[in-house]
């Protein structure tokens, strides 16, 4: 049995998942991710190693960190996620510059209450403003040691090659177009894009194109224009594709936030 749940509160969402046999196909998320598994094992790779998160744990995800994830074993998982706005995570911080967590799995009770008084009560659609002041003393647990500024940073040519795929959602991936501006044959970049964000330049362009389908559906837009500016064929082709990152279809996921 598979349930995910997703609720959304300003630049916050939270999910509360529960399955025993799903599998994360590899993907990413635009916003800091934290979570806490309630019951079970979670395990997924993440920067070339694989990592188990326990219930005592917190995992900890970068924006555009490749992972997977799955269940240890056939007795399933429950856990819950904050999906938190890189602005507004930074704005807190008081940062101004993107930081990064400088662990995927830390131990941190405090860190851990934290995220389970949010998410509850994004869940649970209690006001913004007591979920504003959660935020702010789920921040205030870090560890000032869990996050970092120095860190590898993209090179120029990938984040050319990022902000010309993000341009043109509605279109198919064009290689040709994208090598030619920066000035390389297409397998030196597609070995390029791989080595520097673990992922292919097609798996990005539909990551992008589904992140992109979610950003419109939670602001309430029809799905059918979801479907037409981020370039997809049908609804099946956008259901089959956001299901493998988010655990329900497209139009499962608007129905969370009408």
């Amino acid at each position: 049995m598979e349930k995910f749940i997703y609720k959304k509160s300003s630049d916050i969402t939270a999910l509360s998942a529960s399955f025993t046999d799903f599998t994360y196909k590899k993907h990413c998320h635009e916003e800091y991710a934290l979570g806490v598994t309630l019951r079970g094992i979670q395990e997924y790779n993440l920067d070339g190693s694989l990592h188990s998160s326990y219930e005592t744990g917190v995992m900890l995800f970068n924006p555009e960190q490749m992972h997977d994830g799955r269940a240890h074993d056939s007795r399933g998982l429950d856990y819950v996620m904050l999906y938190i706005e890189p602005m507004l995570f930074l704005e807190i911080l008081g940062k101004k510059e993107i930081v990064r967590f400088t662990s995927p799995i830390v131990y941190n009770q405090a860190l851990r209450k934290s995220i389970l008084s949010l998410s509850g009560a994004i869940l649970s659609e209690k006001d913004e403003a007591l979920c504003s002041e959660l935020l702010l003393s789920l921040v205030d647990n870090f560890n000032p040691a869990t996050i970092c500024t120095d860190y590898r940073k993209d090179n120029k040519l990938i984040r050319k090659a990022k902000e010309m795929i993000y341009s043109k959602l509605e279109d198919v991936l064009s290689l040709d177009v994208i090598c030619k501006e920066l000035a390389m044959s297409k397998f030196q970049f597609i070995r390029l894009f791989n080595a520097n964000t673990g992922i292919t330049p097609y798996q990005y362009f539909i990551f992008c194109k589904v992140n992109r389908a979610k950003q419109l559906l939670e602001s309430n837009n029809d799905i059918y224009v979801a479907i037409a500016e981020c370039g997809f064929v049908d609804l099946s082709h956008l259901n089959k594709h956001f299901k493998k990152i988010y655990g329900i279809t497209a139009s499962e996921y608007k129905s969370n936030f009408n």
